[in-house]
């Protein structure tokens, strides 16, 4: 304020101090850090990081213990300036996959043996979320269901998987990720009382479930990406219609450029494997 009346009407400061009631040596005072300040700072981050639960408070309490007298509020001060805090608290998530399960170390030599699944999302023209839970037989590549809903819970997941065993019996493995729908008790206990080995990939490694992860590009790339969804009956309509036309028309490079179905119905005996009884029987 002072240097702006100096410039505006061009007069000394001590006029200007004089004129705004001011002290001339508090205008002309200039803040210092302490000496100590520097080495002080350094200590709260070397604490803060050894320590990344704790808070001003705690790590003030830190510094006193180790001899310095320091105020809570001057630590404060230097904690808030340095842009330290304390992480916030996040979830800790199961983690039950590794490399075993994927797709390099265990994978599909007959039709039946393995299937594999992992959620695509989309929205309706409202703005309101879809959740797609396509299933996939990694042999023969064709799409043994096609599950549209707002929210897809672990139920759901049962559900779709014992219509599919219904009709097809039960495979050997299920090649899935760790998402909390799949690692739920309730599908590992399905998938345990229905004699299914779970085949859970490393956290983070979405490669190691590739036929999934393919499935699902090509039905983004295809469809979630060209199409505006005017409703969950509509996608329901539409989704159905492409797994029909992926597995009986597409023709798949994989395949020796044939679809799914053709390629299933040429196996012979011996690339098949052993069917399971359906869901549910004894």
């Amino acid at each position: 304020m002072v240097a702006r009346v100096r410039v505006t009407i061009k007069v000394s400061e001590r006029r200007a101090c004089r004129a705004l009631g001011l002290c001339r040596s508090g205008v002309r005072y200039e803040a210092s850090a302490d000496a100590d300040e520097a080495a002080l700072v350094e200590r709260m981050r070397e604490l803060a990081v050894a320590n990344p639960r704790y808070g001003y408070r705690r790590v003030t309490a830190l510094l006193r213990a180790e001899g310095r007298r320091v105020n809570v509020k001057r630590v404060l001060r230097l904690w808030r300036a340095e842009g330290l805090k304390v992480p916030r608290r996040q979830r800790k998530r199961r983690r039950l996959g590794s490399s075993e399960g994927g797709t390099q170390r265990r994978r599909a030599s007959r039709r039946n043996e393995v299937w594999s699944d992992d959620f695509a999302f989309d929205q309706t023209a409202d703005g309101r979320p879809l959740k797609v839970l396509p299933v996939v037989d990694e042999s023969t590549r064709e799409c043994l269901a096609m599950v549209v809903g707002r929210s897809l819970t672990a139920a759901d997941v049962v559900k779709t998987l014992a219509r599919v065993v219904g009709e097809r019996g039960v495979p050997a493995d299920l090649r899935s990720d760790n998402g909390p729908e799949f690692i739920a008790a309730a599908v590992r206990g399905w998938l345990a009382k229905e004699g299914v080995a779970t085949l859970s990939i490393e956290p983070g490694s979405p490669w190691e479930n590739r036929y999934s992860e393919s499935f699902n590009s090509r039905l983004r790339d295809e469809l979630l990406n060209r199409e505006v969804f005017g409703s969950l009956a509509g996608a329901e309509v539409l989704l159905a219609e492409y797994r029909r036309a992926d597995n009986h028309d597409r023709p798949h490079s994989s395949l020796g450029s044939v679809a799914p179905a053709v390629f299933a119905s040429r196996l012979l005996p011996s690339d098949l494997a052993p069917l399971g009884p359906p869901a549910g029987s004894v």
